[in-house]
């Protein structure tokens, strides 16, 4: 089965200095229809204007990703780490029993585009964590670049969950495919551009959710970016 979620179907929270885009329940977006789908838990589309940012707050029981679009993204957190997260970058903070941060965007002419994601850790309790990873654009060129995985395959970034993140970028001409096994889920978020992925018309802000079928294919590509992940 494959569910198609639109871009003009998700939460939207406009507060001035951001502009946010919610797939899945979140803040005062309520949706009982999409809560979650297996262990994925958030994906917000984000633009935060320049100067400003999420001031310090907390999480716990969570493993955050943040993929930036275009911009700059400042991190800190109560372990000690802090870094600027720009495109090709990928940020995997694991909240674990508990980690204050920041994120604001330290441009004064730029606006920061980006993707955060909350993903379920497999158990409770773990020691927070923080890691962030370059990952070169001819990675992700008609192919699939593998950002996260349960036991770091390809270099990965680690996520306590059985959960693999792809992500990858297709011009036209250029098509893709990935098998899913038995028993697995897979939802697919269109970043930028534009494709059709088993025979469905998708732009920026759409996604597929796939349950009980045996792959995707990708096809007919506008400049797009897509995230993928495969969910046990």
């Amino acid at each position: 089965m494959i569910v198609q979620r639109k871009s003009g179907e998700r939460g939207y929270a406009h507060h001035g200095w951001l502009e946010s885009w919610h797939s899945f329940s979140f803040a005062d977006y309520r949706d009982p229809e999409h809560v979650h789908f297996g262990p994925l838990r958030v994906i917000n589309e984000d633009i935060v204007q320049p100067g400003t940012g999420f001031g310090t707050h907390g999480h716990r029981d969570m493993e955050i990703l943040t993929y930036v679009l275009s911009g700059t993204l400042r991190h800190r957190d109560s372990t000690g780490s802090s870094g600027d997260i720009r495109y090709g970058e990928v940020q995997l903070m694991s909240a674990g029993t508990g980690v204050q941060h920041s994120e604001v965007n330290p441009l004064q002419g730029e606006a920061v585009h980006l993707l955060q994601i909350w993903i379920m850790p497999d158990r409770q309790g773990l020691a927070p964590g923080y890691r962030q990873k370059d990952f070169p654009l001819k990675d992700k060129l008609a192919r699939w670049c593998l950002l996260a995985s349960p036991d770091t395959g390809n270099g990965s970034l680690l996520i306590h969950q059985d959960a693999r993140v792809f992500a990858a970028r297709l011009g036209a001409s250029e098509t893709l495919d990935y098998s899913l096994a038995e028993g697995r889920k897979a939802y697919l978020h269109v970043a930028r551009g534009s494709l059709s992925a088993n025979g469905y018309g998708l732009s920026a802000g759409d996604a597929l959710m796939y349950s009980d079928e045996k792959g995707l294919s990708l096809a007919n590509a506008d400049d797009a970016e897509v995230l993928l992940f495969d969910l046990g």
